[in-house]
């Protein structure tokens, strides 16, 4: 009788997934995790990697140049612009991950709800998805900070309750091709209940092209936090803000042009890591989609 040696069964304990494989080797994902992973990381670790306090003023630096004892400059006040490029690093990377999961969470329940239901529940669903959706993103973002103050966490709702109904469309696009199927009816005939069915049976089977479209939203949804922040309405000085250093740099771009050089240069990188990531993903998970933009 064979038996498995120790060497095998540790083997296949320790088998990578396939789907991992995939992503893995998927060029756009891997390009963009080794632009994303050393931004995300330094963001993370923040006052510990940042050579000085992001709101220091050196007067006596001010439009230091790029070298020596501030390796990316200072502004106009004598702050060092790589910590607070760091720091600000920290709040954009908050408002792109902390407003998406917020629009997963709204927009996810509500797809399925829709999908599943359809009718009477599914159309003024979708209609008032459809009349958040009419309004331009960024002045419905405004619209919100308008009335709430302007602070991280409002900021954060504002985007997350934009880009809602467009994760609620994916959805429920997503649950009306897996409504019928045998698995889902057989949970009907064995009486579960309605949240076991679109929790446990649908939304299990629709993951890839909600994950497609959340990797897709942390971009959009940093370049609308920014855009917010360079209009006044992010965090608010003297905290360090991508959008705000680059408004302030406007008027100082002849004096230092680095000011407006280097948080420009890590939106730019941020924001295109997230697009490769979610161009990645959606290559691997959801090709019918890729397909359709070819």
């Amino acid at each position: 009788m064979a038996t498995d040696t120790p060497s095998s069964t540790e083997s296949s304990r320790f088998e990578v997934p396939p789907i991992v494989w995939s992503l893995l080797s998927n060029r756009r994902i891997l390009v963009g995790l080794t632009i994303l992973v050393p931004i995300v990381a330094v963001a993370i670790l923040g006052e510990t990697v940042a050579p000085y306090d992001p709101t220091t003023q050196h007067v006596a630096d001010r439009y230091a140049e790029p070298g020596g004892q501030f390796l990316l400059g200072t502004d106009h006040l004598g702050r060092d612009l790589l910590s607070r490029i760091i720091l600000g690093g920290r709040t954009s990377l908050l408002l792109g991950f902390g407003a998406t999961g917020l629009a997963l969470a709204l927009g996810v329940p509500i797809g399925l709800t829709a999908g599943y239901t359809k009718g009477r529940v599914d159309e003024i669903l979708m209609r008032t998805m459809d009349i958040v959706m009419s309004v331009p993103t960024l002045l419905l973002g405004l619209l919100i900070l308008v009335i709430l103050p302007s602070d991280i966490i409002n900021v954060v709702f504002a985007i997350g309750v934009v880009y809602a109904p467009r994760i609620a469309r994916v959805t429920r696009s997503a649950t009306l091709s897996v409504s019928e199927e045998e698995y889902v009816m057989a949970a009907k005939t064995r009486g579960e209940s309605r949240p076991y069915i679109l929790f446990r049976e649908i939304l299990p089977n629709i993951t890839g092209p909600i994950v497609v479209e959340g990797s897709v939203r942390v971009g959009y949804a940093i370049m609308i936090g920014t855009s917010l922040s360079f209009l006044g309405l992010g965090s608010g000085p003297p905290n360090p803000d991508w959008g705000f250093m680059i408004s302030t740099a406007r008027d100082h771009v002849f004096q230092t042009p680095w000011f407006l050089i280097w948080p420009s240069l890590a939106l730019l990188l941020t924001v295109m890591s997230t697009n490769l990531i979610g161009d990645g993903l959606r290559d691997v998970l959801d090709p019918r989609e890729t397909g359709d933009h070819q």
